[in-house]
Order: C-alpha cells, then sequence, then structure tokens
C-alpha cells in the first residue's frame, strides 16, 4: 500500500547528494549572445526530462580489473578495415566506373574514423587521407548520432558522408578483438575487378621485353665491402729474362666489386722509371693471356636465325647461352700466402699480407697459418759508425750533432718530459740541504742548497749567507747538467750526467771537484720519493724493509734487547735518534735517506707549539731595520699583534711579516730535526713490518 503523498512521506532527493553545479546553457558566439548548451545537463549533472546525451568515449567497457578511462585503456589502438567504392566517371570514353579501394580506421578511445586511399602509380587521382580522423555521423534521419564499433561488420555497406563503402576484409588484430568481445564477423568480401585497371597492366606487361637482360644485382655487395681491401705482399721472378731481377709488388683486392690493383715497389738506384701502377684496377682472369677483343665478352648472346637477301636478316635472342664464352676472375678464395697467380702470363707469388686480411682469413675461411715465404735474403746489417771522439768546442751533444749531417742542427731535448714535468701547478724541483766535504774548517761550515730540476736533470746551487762567517752568500753555481766525476773528457762516448736518482739524503756528489754531502732535504721532495717510490729505491719501504729482514740472528737479538730497553714502560713508542744510531750502529747496508724515510712510514707528529715571545722579538727587531712608513697598506691578513697600538691595516702587515721571519728563522729542511718533526717512533707497527718479536 502506497503512502499517502504528505509532509514527511516523500523521499527527498537532495539526501546524499553532493554536485550542485549548473550547466552554462548561454554564451557569445561571434559576438552574439545565443544559446549554446542545448545538449547540456541540468543541476549536478542530472539529465533535463526528455533529454538524451550523445556519448563522448567508446561505447565499450572501461580497462579490465581497473576503472581506466577509454582515452587510457584504448591508446594508440585502432581497428583496420579494407573496403572500396564504386565510384561513376561519365565523361571518360575509356570508362564508365571506377573502383577506389580504402583502409578505414576506427580509434577505440575516442571512437573516431579516418579513411586512407593507397596510393597507385600513374592513377592521376590525388590519394591519401580520404577522410581526416575524426567522428562521423550516422546517414539521416540519424543523423545526430555516431558511429561506433557496433556499426562495423564485414561484406556490409558503411554510409560515410553520402559515400557508400563496402567493408570486404580486416586484419587480425581486429578480428581477435571482435571475437573477445562475442561480436560475430561475417565472411570477407570480394573486391569486384576494375576493367580499367586491367586494361593498364595489359598495356604494361604487353611494353615488357619478354626475354629482358640477365639482371646482376651488386648493390649489397658493394654497401657491406666498400672501403674494405685486402693486401697482398707478391713477388715475381723475372731473372730468366735478359737484365730480369727479383721484382716486388703489392696487390690490392677490393672486396666491394672483386677487383685487383698491382703496384711495383721499386727500390732507390734500381735503375727503373717509376710507373703508376703495375696493373689497372680490373677483374683479373685466370686463364687469360692475351686480352680480348671488343665485343667478344658480352652479357646476352644472339642466334641467326636465318639470312635472306629479300626479307633481311632474322636474330633470336640465346637464352641458354650455347656461343657464350665463360671466363673464370680471381676471387678472394684464390689468394692465399704461397699461392700462384698469373697476371697475363706473368708467374707472381704470394708472399705475404696485412693484419686486417688475416683476420678477414680467419674469420671467413677459418685459415690460420700466415707463415710468409722467405724470397729474398735478410738484409746485410748496418756496418757501425763510429764517432769521432769530442774535440773539447761546444757541448757534446752540439759537437756530436754536427756529426750526424751537413746541416748540423741543434741537440733535441725530451720534450715529453719537459711538458710533464715543468707545470705550474707542482713544484717539481727537488731541494737539499748540504755542506762541503772538506779538511778547511771555513769550508765545513758553509751550508748549501742544491736544486735538481726534474725537467730537465739541471742543477743549481745556492749558499746560504751566515753573519760573521766571513763568506758571502749566493749564488754558488749556475743552472746547469752536471756531469759525473771519473769520465774522461775526449771520448766518442756521450757522459753520464746525474739524475735524480742519485740524489737522497746521506749521498756524497762531486759538483765541479767539490764534493758536497747532502744532509737533509725539504717536505716537498720527501713528499715526492715517496709517491714515486718506483723510480727512487733509496725512497721505496718495501725495499727497506726486505733489507731488515735479511739480517742475522745475532743482530735481530740485538735490536730485540735494544727496544726492551728504550722503551721500559711498554709504551710502544721510541724516540727517533735512538732508533737511528741502532740502524747506524748495525751496518745492515741502510743509507741515511732510508732510515729517514722508515723513521717518516712508522712516527708520530706532533704540531709545535706557537712560541708568542720569540714572534714579538722578531716583530721588533723587524721594526727596528725598517722604518715604519715604509711597510706596503694591504688589506686583510692575521690579527693583531697583543699589546700593540698600531693602525689595523699596520698591524695585519707586521703580523703577516712576521709569521715570515719567524719561519726564515728556523731551519729551511724541518725533516733534519728529527726530534721535532718525528718525536717518537711507532714501536708495534715497525716490528710487525720487519717480523721483529
Amino acid at each position: 500500500m502506497a503512502l499517502p503523498f504528505l509532509p514527511g512521506n516523500s523521499p527527498n532527493k537532495q539526501l546524499g547528494k553532493e554536485k550542485f553545479h549548473k550547466s552554462q546553457h548561454f554564451d557569445y558566439s561571434n559576438g552574439i549572445p545565443m544559446l549554446v548548451g542545448c545538449e547540456k545537463p541540468g543541476i549536478g549533472g542530472e539529465l533535463l526530462g526528455g533529454q538524451k546525451i550523445k556519448p563522448k568515449y567508446s561505447v565499450y567497457p572501461k580497462g579490465r580489473g581497473s576503472a581506466l578511462p577509454s582515452w587510457l585503456a584504448f591508446d594508440k589502438q585502432a581497428l583496420c578495415f579494407e573496403a572500396y567504392c564504386q565510384e561513376a566517371v561519365p565523361e571518360a570514353r575509356d570508362e564508365t566506373y571506377r573502383i577506389r579501394k580504402f583502409n578505414i580506421y576506427f580509434y577505440l578511445e575516442d571512437d573516431t574514423i579516418q579513411v586512407v586511399e593507397p596510393e597507385y602509380k600513374n592513377s592521376g587521382i590525388p590519394q591519401g587521407t580520404f577522410i581526416r580522423r575524426q567522428r562521423v555521423p550516422l546517414p539521416p534521419p540519424n543523423d545526430d548520432q555516431f558511429y561506433n564499433i557496433f556499426h562495423f561488420n564485414l561484406d556490409q555497406q558503411m554510409v560515410l558522408y553520402s559515400r557508400t563503402f563496402t567493408v570486404t576484409n580486416c586484419d587480425t588484430f581486429t578480428r581477435n578483438f571482435f571475437s573477445k568481445l562475442g561480436v560475430r564477423l561475417n565472411n570477407p568480401a570480394a573486391v569486384p575487378a576494375d576493367p580499367y585497371s586491367n586494361l593498364r597492366q595489359q598495356i604494361e606487361k604487353s611494353m615488357t621485353p619478354l626475354r629482358p637482360y640477365e639482371r646482376r644485382d651488386t648493390l649489397k655487395q658493394f654497401l657491406d665491402h666498400e672501403g674494405k681491401v685486402l693486401r697482398f705482399k707478391c713477388f715475381w721472378d723475372d731473372s730468366e729474362s735478359v737484365f730480369g731481377d727479383l721484382r716486388e709488388l703489392v696487390l690490392h683486392y677490393f672486396l666491394a666489386d672483386d677487383t685487383i690493383e698491382i703496384l711495383e715497389i721499386i727500390p732507390p738506384n734500381s735503375g727503373r722509371d717509376t710507373a703508376a701502377k703495375f696493373l689497372h684496377r680490373s677483374k683479373l682472369p685466370k686463364h687469360s693471356v692475351r686480352m680480348k677483343q671488343p665485343g667478344q665478352l658480352t652479357d646476352r648472346t644472339v642466334l641467326n636465325v636465318f639470312d635472306s637477301s629479300k626479307q633481311g636478316k632474322r636474330y633470336i635472342l640465346d637464352s641458354l647461352k650455347t656461343g657464350a664464352v665463360n671466363e673464370d676472375f680471381y676471387k678472394d678464395c684464390d689468394l692465399t700466402i704461397g699461392r700462384e697467380v698469373s697476371v697475363w702470363g706473368r708467374r707472381l707469388i704470394i708472399a705475404d699480407c696485412d693484419d686486417f686480411t688475416k683476420d678477414y682469413y680467419r674469420s671467413k675461411y677459418g685459415i690460420e697459418d700466415f707463415t710468409p715465404v722467405q724470397y729474398k735474403a735478410p738484409p746485410a746489417p748496418k756496418p757501425p759508425r763510429p764517432m769521432p771522439p769530442y774535440n773539447g768546442f761546444g757541448s757534446e751533444e752540439d759537437s756530436l750533432s754536427s756529426c750526424q749531417g751537413l746541416l748540423p742542427k741543434p741537440p733535441q731535448k725530451d720534450f715529453y718530459k719537459f711538458m710533464e714535468k715543468d707545470r705550474l701547478v707542482e713544484l717539481n724541483v727537488l731541494k737539499f740541504s748540504a755542506k762541503m766535504v772538506t779538511d778547511d774548517p771555513v769550508d765545513s761550515e758553509r751550508m748549501f742548497i742544491i736544486s735538481f730540476y726534474l725537467c730537465d736533470d739541471s742543477i743549481s746551487v745556492y749558499e746560504r749567507s751566515q753573519r760573521n762567517s766571513g763568506v758571502l752568500g749566493g749564488k754558488f753555481l749556475e743552472r746547469s747538467l752536471i756531469k759525473k766525476p771519473g769520465q774522461q773528457l775526449f771520448k766518442s762516448e756521450l757522459s753520464e750526467y746525474f739524475t735524480a736518482q742519485d740524489m737522497y739524503v746521506g749521498a756524497t756528489i762531486c759538483i765541479n771537484n767539490w764534493n758536497f754531502q747532502l744532509l737533509d732535504a725539504d717536505e716537498y721532495t720527501l713528499n715526492y720519493m715517496e709517491q714515486h717510490a718506483e723510480e727512487f729505491p733509496k725512497a721505496n719501504v718495501g725495499n727497506i724493509l726486505s733489507k731488515l729482514r735479511s739480517i742475522q740472528e745475532e743482530k735481530q737479538s740485538e735490536i730485540r734487547k735494544f727496544l726492551t730497553l728504550s722503551d721500559p714502560s711498554n709504551t710502544g713508542f721510541i724516540p727517533y735518534e735512538s732508533f737511528r744510531g741502532l740502524l747506524t750502529g748495525l751496518d745492515c747496508g741502510l743509507s741515511e735517506h732510508e732510515v729517514l724515510m722508515l723513521g717518516r712510514c712508522f712516527s708520530e707528529r706532533t704540531q709545535p707549539e706557537v712560541d708568542v715571545g720569540l714572534m714579538l722579538a722578531v716583530a721588533q727587531d723587524f721594526l727596528k731595520k725598517k722604518h715604519f712608513e715604509e711597510l706596503p697598506p694591504t688589506l686583510g691578513g692575521c690579527n693583531a699583534l697583543p699589546g700593540c697600538n698600531l693602525p689595523l691595516n699596520r698591524r695585519r702587515v707586521i703580523s703577516s711579516q712576521c709569521i715570515t721571519a719567524v719561519r726564515d728563522l728556523r731551519h729551511p729542511f724541518p725533516a733534519l730535526h728529527c726530534t721535532s718533526v718525528h718525536s717518537v717512533l711507532h714501536l708495534s707497527a715497525l716490528m710487525k713490518s720487519i717480523r721483529v718479536e
């Protein structure tokens, strides 16, 4: 029983509704207000009374297993149909109607249709896209609706914009798609024949010759092997003829067209004129001795049917080639090492080939034996060219270059070494502190700085000035190459010069009859030797440890006793000076530089404390020597000195120069004072390396 229509008994349609938007039905078109939303729904998207809205998307359901929209589920998916239409031709004499073939594409994502006509040669009709991609309306009276997938099937007619198309067939994807949807397709229909097209095909067929030329397609061979050439070394023994000799040749086989080119190698002073080519590039026959006459080799041969003076001559094409002249040409399979090649009666023997040719035969024919053929005696060794001894004029390299040619050239330097070691980023200069090895008490106190330049192995010596020594400091030796002592002056061989491997701490070098002992090196030199330990044996820690492992058992017991006494509290560290004295007293063949490298490897580095009193004393001494007004104004720098009332920019200058002066007062080679840089030696790491228990 229905409830009476009273307040409270009727359901409210607005309950649970969330959309209350109103569609826009009026708008301006070309500046004129008009009704544009006759097909739009009412409030909240609900249809008005008697209103039907055309679907905007495909009629098929969403994607499988998910609510994907049609434009995403059927993206880039289209159904393809084959169709034709019959078109009347009223003003033509040869044809009354024309059959035109089309391809109909139906896009599933938005129900759009595209009609494309394939292009045919010499059709005289503008072909291509016949109907652009769009939604095609149904024929009247249903022109307010559009074609969808339900309107497609085989062997039926479709009217697209007043033109009737007959669908004949479809592709495999379309057939499978319809079968999954449960739609049964009709059998494919046949396309009626076009009389005019058949007439054109018969005319073209009659124009085609019945016995055409035999076509040889060599384009693939050209594209695959263009630029690839096999190179062989050959020789021709012509010694049996008058004034004949052994002639060397180079054979080039072009893989692009199987042609051969031969060049002759003419040695100097042979008495022969230089020829451009021994054989021009062409196909080389195997068994021919003489050249063929023009017209003797042809691609086609003809047969003489009859010869009549009244009716003329009649010929027919010889399809069996009964009278053709067949001639074999050399191929790549015929060219191997040791094989004979006949070049128009001349016997050439292949002796060797290049690496590309070997790889080609190895990959294609599986040949592995490429032993060259020896056809001439090995060249006689060149007689030695003794150089005259040095005459004392100029440098030895300059005098030697004058003996190597009529036009003397300056001696060449090692350019690669110069470019590698003469960079602005790194110093590439090894500096050592040294003293003279002499009995003179004055010279023995003189201190020198020896610089070795890695870019050209030159050496310069600078003497440090000392107060109240009576010796002026400065440049002691100009930068130059230094010869090793004990060499003859006038000799044929070049003299040996000092190298970077001869420079190490503890070494004694003789520079212009002055003996110098290298006492220490700066930090850059020691780091450079450690980084390039393969070039400097004295800085190779592995070689040093191998020397320590090879000492005798008696000395190992002495080392154990010494280490026990030097570290009574078992802290794991010993002073460097004690360890240096131990290795020096054992006579185990370690130089001073090797001991220093061993100490740097197993040392514990500590930063020395800054002595502020010393810095103030140096600053006061500096101000006494130089007027305050002569100091240049600078910006930036370190903080002001404590207790100084000078302006800020002046204090910065004094502070920076004070630190420089303090650095100069200290020894320039801090590694010399081993107690400050290497305060203690890590005992456990050292014992583990030399395997001393």
